[in-house]
């Protein structure tokens, strides 16, 4: 197809060859987010079986390592894979990452666990993991400027925006893909070994992917520069080393994409991270929520992109901006009253207060994992964030004093965990249950779950629990379950010493006994009103992301392209959206409030509002067929 037609004919109809290239460049990235997504949406079954077989501490840095992996490589993925494309190439490229992208997914659902392998499993999962971010760092920036240089003039921002639907239709189909397979098999098939079946799929798609990429031409405009000769030979020290490039390079990043990025990761990802974990909804009617949010908004991607080629790429992205900044913070308190009003009213009526020394307190930013913070202030106000308390901290306590949480009239000692030493798991279970019944008798909605114990340790738990007025003769009257010794031991429901020569263990369930949990109540969620404000989430996401690509590429001349619009998109998701619950969650804690943590993607997307109203220009109607 020759350049000229393209940029000549731009008033036309699609042709059959602009669709080919639109749908391969699209289904294969969205096969890639798809990929990228599982990781996130698994997470737990993930963690059981690579990291089980360790501590908790070692267990968690694995795991939050794992999930950081792929967000903080992305930038040198688009370093790596940008300079190949503006030198070898455009389609080989992104078909080089997808296929990187689809073994490695591949790959982690037949890597064998800890409990085969040991410490090499977690490890190897690392790596596949990076090998993840690096092959998206490169996918997405290829795939843009494919489409972008097929792409007539005046409707390059409908035609790119095809690419911007890719993120959350990966996501929605890694969402239905868990839910269908979760339905089919049980909730416990699938914790076991059915949370592979997911990644295994990916073979099939990257197959299907790279049997529709490998029919592709090349990039018209790339090849009108090569023969020419006017390809960069050095297209990283020309993007980024070289003011006059780098200076686009920095508007790109702080003046669009840091912005779009905290707006999108808020709208998406952490809109699911504040159902589930702070709102405690159940997982799997979040999943459910999000994705029919999901498909009643990605049509606003491209819908938002024929808009850009009529009014411009900058009005859209800088008004979803500034709606994403006014009204955050009532949208999300919203959310808390439409998803659990029982916490919502509860967190109106019971504050907590945290007396600690001074400095005891500390900023807890942990985006890898490796941070401990373990000074009694730090674990209260850990655990009331994680349990979605709002609390104060008064330092005012003695120096050296163990820091007190004071909820109503019950006052709960916290402790060291360094000093604790061996007692440091007897402590937190006494601490945890002390909050616990004080929040529970404020009107938080926790529950208990049902606990086994072997009758030998029956009146124990009884005597531990006297608000649950329990008939221990009633107990042993009802049903029990007599359990081989072995299993009994190996559950922890008594000790090697307390066999005694014993072949068989009484075991009573208890209702109501076990550990705490808080909980959204099922019949009082408005599925309604909790879609409706994702919905609204999810158009502020399709405002800000619909035409960036073609202002990303419209920025950038056609010999650093690929590389120059890259990094900055990369920094901008890979950094600032994904450290973006990190970040949250250690704001949460310092203040003591689940919304202050809304402060980072307002500040940074206000920042962007900021330095793209007065800096950046719009670039509708870039004529990017000419070669220079």
């Amino acid at each position: 197809m020759a350049t000229t037609s393209v940029a000549d004919t731009s008033s036309r109809g699609m042709t059959r060859e602009e669709k080919k290239v639109i749908f391969a460049s699209s289904l294969g990235t969205v096969f890639e987010w798809y990929d990228f997504y599982l990781y996130g949406s698994l997470a737990a079954f993930i963690g059981a079986a690579f990291f089980s077989e360790y501590p908790e501490a070692t267990r968690n840095i694995f795991a939050l390592l794992a999930f950081a992996a792929g967000f903080l490589v992305r930038p040198f993925g688009a370093l790596v894979f940008g300079r190949i494309g503006d030198l070898v190439g455009r389609k080989y490229t992104f078909l080089v990452t997808i296929m990187i992208m689809g073994l490695s997914t591949f790959l982690v659902g037949v890597l064998p666990g800890s409990a085969s392998w040991g410490i090499a499993a977690p490890i190897i999962l690392i790596g596949l993991r990076m090998l993840q971010g690096l092959a998206l760092g490169g996918e997405y920036g290829g795939a843009a400027t494919y489409v972008a240089e097929h792409a007539p003039d005046n409707k390059r921002g409908y035609y790119t925006s095809w690419i911007q639907t890719t993120a959350t239709l990966g996501l929605f189909l890694s969402l239905i893909v868990i839910l269908v397979i979760q339905n089919w098999l049980g909730k416990d098939a699938f914790a076991a070994w059915g949370w592979r079946i997911p990644f295994i799929l990916s073979f099939v798609l990257l197959g299907i992917s790279v049997w529709i990429r490998l029919s592709l031409s090349e990039s018209p405009t790339f090849q009108r520069m090569k023969e020419e000769g006017k390809g960069s030979k050095a297209p990283l020290s020309e993007a980024f080393g070289q003011w006059k490039n780098a200076k686009i390079a920095l508007l790109a990043l702080f003046g669009l994409t840091a912005g779009q990025a905290v707006v999108w990761y808020s709208g998406q990802f952490y809109a699911l991270f504040f159902l589930q974990n702070v709102l405690k909804v159940d997982g799997q009617a979040v999943n459910i929520m999000i994705a029919i949010a999901l498909l009643l908004g990605t049509g606003f991607f491209v819908f938002f992109g024929w808009l850009s080629d009529k009014i411009g790429r900058k009005p859209i992205i800088m008004a979803g901006l500034a709606l994403a900044i006014l009204t955050y913070f009532p949208l999300f308190k919203a959310l808390t009253w439409a998803a659990n009003p029982a916490l919502a009213a509860a967190q109106q009526d019971v504050r907590a207060t945290v007396t600690a020394a001074p400095g005891d307190c500390k900023f807890q930013f942990n985006p890898t994992g490796t941070a401990k913070f373990t000074t009694s202030c730090d674990i209260a106000t850990s655990f009331l964030t994680r349990n979605s308390v709002p609390y104060d901290v008064v330092a005012t306590a003695a120096p050296g004093t163990a820091a007190t949480v004071k909820i109503g009239q019950e006052t709960v000692e916290s402790y060291d965990a360094a000093a604790a030493g061996a007692d440091a798991k007897t402590k937190e279970a006494a601490f945890a249950k002390a909050v616990n019944i004080a929040l529970q008798d404020g009107g938080y909605p926790l529950v208990r779950d049902p606990v086994k114990v072997a009758d030998s340790k029956l009146d124990a738990l009884v005597t531990a629990n006297p608000k649950l007025a329990l008939d221990t003769a009633a107990i042993r009257a009802g049903e029990k379950t007599m359990v081989p010794v072995d299993q009994a031991i190996k559950d922890k429901l008594i000790t090697a010493e307390e066999a005694a020569g014993a072949t068989e263990v009484a075991v009573y369930t208890v209702p109501g006994a076990g550990a705490f949990k808080m909980v959204a109540d099922p019949a009082a969620v408005s599925w309604t009103k909790v879609i409706a404000i994702l919905f609204v989430l999810v158009i502020y996401v399709t405002m800000v992301y619909g035409p960036i690509a073609a202002i990303l590429v419209e920025m950038f001349p056609t010999r650093i392209r690929y590389t120059g619009m890259s990094l900055p998109y990369h920094i901008g998701n890979g950094w600032f959206g994904g450290l973006l619950p990190a970040t949250v969650f250690a704001m949460s804690a310092f203040k003591g409030d689940i919304y202050y943590g809304l402060w980072y993607p307002i500040v940074i997307a206000a920042m962007t509002l900021i330095i793209g109203l007065i800096f950046v220009r719009d670039t509708k109607d870039t004529d990017l067929h000419e070669v220079k």
